[in-house]
């Protein structure tokens, strides 16, 4: 076992470095001059993708699902799909990773899929649905500021402003505008910002994993995997479902692990790779939002008052200024 181990993680005295993980697994990280826009378009994706999230919950609720069932079934599914997608792009040493890098996908397993989703699902019961999205979207502070004592990042004062435009902007879609069913209480606040605070770490260690040119996809699969095996042993989701094996919830799950978690993360980890600047990244990827309110309007009928509208207005603006150069 200790010999497998240490093929598959390496365990030597001396770490793994860049280039040495590079060549193991055959993934060379991209160079050029387009590349941290090409980063920022596949980040851009992930959020487009990320956006359909609040469909299949709803689909798959209707079909009997808890909310921990239904985040099971994504990551279980999810993994397997990440599994066969490094296969088929990188092949089987793409799974060789260093130390760093598999403590990084523990990390991002459990506390940016396991933690996050109970502090969220915590946060909407306690807070309601308004409180608890405006909570949420308070990650990009946290990611601009960890990005800042941790990668000695520099944000002029215009990505200042596009941060707090992107909050507005987030705060004001999501809500409408109205927080008349709002419920304030410290604990509540407390396990809200706590949401943000672990969305927010997916993007600083997921850099750091990415740190040592390991494959994104494989990276992708070790996170969704710890975070599954996180949701199986803390939550046991699916004693509370009663039919778990209803075939159509089955095959829901399957699209669910497939669009919005092995594909997006796939491109996610892809973006992360190249990326120089992390605190930009929440903030792209909060198209997610736009997304999901418009699929609210086709697929369920909702409406977008004028504040909603004018959120999104914001939340596009703060993307585009956030995605352009320092030097602009």
């Amino acid at each position: 076992m200790a010999m497998l181990y240490g093929k598959m993680f390496h365990t030597d005295s001396e770490p793994l470095g860049k280039a040495d993980i590079g060549k193991l697994n055959g993934y060379e990280r991209p160079g050029g001059m387009d590349s941290e826009l090409k980063s920022f378009i596949k980040i851009f994706f992930t959020g487009c993708l990320w956006g359909t999230i609040g469909l299949f919950v709803k689909l798959m609720e209707a079909q009997g699902s808890s909310s921990s069932y239904t985040s099971f079934l994504r990551l279980f599914f999810g993994f397997f799909l990440l599994v066969i997608l490094t296969l088929i792009f990188e092949g089987p040493r793409a799974f060789l990773i260093g130390r760093r890098t598999l403590f990084s996908c523990i990390l991002l397993g459990i506390v940016c899929q396991g933690i996050f989703n109970i502090l969220y699902s915590s946060s909407i019961s306690m807070n309601g649905i308004s409180v608890g999205s405006v909570l949420l979207y308070t990650a990009p502070i946290f990611t601009s500021i960890t990005s800042i004592l941790l990668f000695k990042e520099k944000l002029n004062l215009l990505k200042w402003f596009a941060l707090l435009i992107n909050v507005v902007g987030c705060t004001l879609t999501a809500t409408g505008g109205d927080f008349s069913a709002a419920v304030l209480a410290p604990l509540g606040i407390l396990i809200g910002v706590g949401s943000g605070f672990t969305y927010a770490m997916t993007a600083v260690f997921g850099r750091i994993a990415m740190r040592e040119e390991s494959s994104p996809f494989a990276v992708a699969a070790y996170n969704v995997l710890f975070g599954c095996i996180f949701v199986a042993i803390f939550s046991r989701p699916w004693v509370a479902v009663e039919n778990p094996f209803n075939p159509k919830l089955i095959l829901l799950g399957l699209l669910f692990g497939l669009i919005p978690t092995a594909l997006a993360y796939s491109f996610y980890f892809n973006g992360l790779s190249e990326i120089t600047q992390t605190s930009k990244v929440p903030v792209v990827a909060s198209v997610e939002l736009v997304v999901a309110t418009i699929i609210g309007v086709f697929a369920f009928a909702e409406t977008i008052n004028t504040f909603k509208f004018f959120g999104i207005l914001l939340v596009l603006l703060s993307i585009f200024l956030f995605s352009r150069k320092s030097n602009s």
